[in-house]
């Protein structure tokens, strides 16, 4: 096998030879960088040890390893005095140091949530430190909120309003906030405030909610907006945290409907008429639904209620008890996963806007995640393409940098990272998948 021949390949080429290249260890050569600063514990959760379950277990090449912790040494030296960091306005995206931009809640989420992944906790890893101070700075920003307001800071124009939508701090500060209560146990000083944080960014995200399920103040990408809301509000649901079933059904519903599973037509409407965009969101949304009925058919094949052969339908779904409307509303949410998914890896679709920018990573994480969410296997033919292809592009420094709409480094530096070190997060996105 012809290493050098392989890793010179397209990244679309990456992804139709990485069994092939797992299957025999291929160890490309580390890009050689200095770190003065600690680094976190990367690779915590999915090596093998654990779990029984193939699903778990996927190895980690060097490459990716390197390449996540040159971002994290970037990433911790770009933090500001504040605990935040930040995006920068949309008006001078010229502005490339993260040190001469203001802080923003949603780009500090977006890297809060980069740095927990990759190990990181307020009290364990290389950078805990960085860790507590950006939590302080988001619930400080919910706590000094105005209960009238639908956002979390006063702060107008960034570059992730204008391109996602004018309430997204509040959405990923949701996100951070939740995926931290679940590592705070019951005994934790800091678990009530943060708790309290989360239902007060719910609360907000449920009042902007729109009739159709959408988020208002949608910005270019506001499809991408409303899917991370979407997000927001399973994540504090399977907390406990109290959320609108009605607001859940209405988001979820929301994205699926831009994408027709029949016909294979996307609504790009809000979502700047780029096909990723949508697609990703619809992905996401039907993951877990999608998942439930593949489990619940397997199930009924097994005692004999099914044929082996059968096929999700609704006539299938109601002989294994399922109502009509859920039968209707869970095939449908198979036909959409299973359809979208395969729309959202194309190479044509994952061009995007033809170039990259931060639009794209997240949809590459949008993708990506609910694959896992809906225990699809396919989730490491995906991953090992998108790495291959974040690999490619990432800069000297250590960071990513976006070309068109979101351009800022911070923001793309958290975003790849949240995509490189998903695979720490495997067993908790699975979990989120259960009905």
């Amino acid at each position: 096998m012809k290493t050098r021949q392989h890793l010179m390949l397209t990244a679309a080429a990456m992804g139709i030879l990485s069994l092939v290249a797992s299957t025999f260890s291929v160890k490309p050569s580390r890009t050689p960088y200095v770190s003065n600063i600690p680094k976190g514990c990367v690779f915590r959760t999915v090596m093998g040890e654990e779990k029984s379950d193939s699903f778990f277990i996927y190895k980690t090449s060097d490459r990716v390893s390197t390449s996540i912790d040159r971002g994290l040494t970037w990433m911790a030296r770009a933090q500001q005095d504040n605990g935040g960091w930040g995006a920068g306005s949309h008006a001078r995206q010229d502005i490339r140091d993260p040190h001469a931009v203001s802080s923003d809640p949603a780009t500090t989420a977006m890297v809060a949530m980069a740095l927990l992944r990759t190990g990181n906790t307020l009290t364990k890893g290389g950078y805990a430190a960085h860790v507590r101070k950006a939590t302080e700075y988001l619930l400080q920003a919910v706590e000094s909120s105005s209960p009238n307001s639908a956002n979390i800071t006063n702060l107008t124009g960034t570059q992730i309003q204008n391109k996602l939508g004018n309430n997204i701090d509040v959405v990923l500060t949701s996100q951070y906030l939740t995926n931290l209560l679940e590592q705070l146990n019951n005994n934790d000083p800091m678990r009530n405030r943060v708790k309290r944080a989360v239902e007060v960014c719910i609360t907000k995200i449920q009042q902007a909610q729109r009739a159709d399920g959408s988020m208002e103040g949608s910005g270019w990408a506001g499809v991408l907006q409303s899917s991370f809301a979407t997000n927001a509000l399973e994540a504090a649901e399977a907390l406990d945290v109290e959320v609108d079933d009605k607001a859940l059904a209405r988001a979820r519903d929301f994205q699926k409907q831009n994408y027709d599973a029949k016909s294979g037509n996307v609504n790009t409407d809000m979502g700047a008429g780029i096909v990723l965009y949508s697609v990703s969101g619809s992905t996401r949304a039907s993951a877990k639904e999608a998942r439930h009925v593949q489990e619940e058919m397997e199930k009924a094949k097994q005692d004999g209620r099914l044929a082996k052969s059968a096929a999700p339908s609704v006539a299938n779904l109601e002989k294994i008890g399922f109502t009509k409307e859920e039968a209707i509303k869970h095939t449908t949410a198979y036909e959409v996963y299973n359809s979208a998914k395969v729309q959202a890896q194309r190479e044509d679709v994952l061009s995007g806007f033809g170039n990259n920018g931060g639009e794209e990573f997240m949809s590459y994480l949008q993708t990506g995640e609910s694959m896992i969410i809906g225990k699809d296997t396919d989730w490491t033919r995906w991953y090992d393409n998108t790495s291959g292809r974040l690999l490619q592009i990432q800069n000297n420094d250590g960071s990513w940098s976006g070309h068109h709409c979101i351009t800022s480094p911070v923001f793309c530096t958290a975003t790849c990272l949240l995509i490189l070190s998903v695979k720490n997060d495997v067993e908790r996105l699975v979990k989120k998948g259960t009905n």
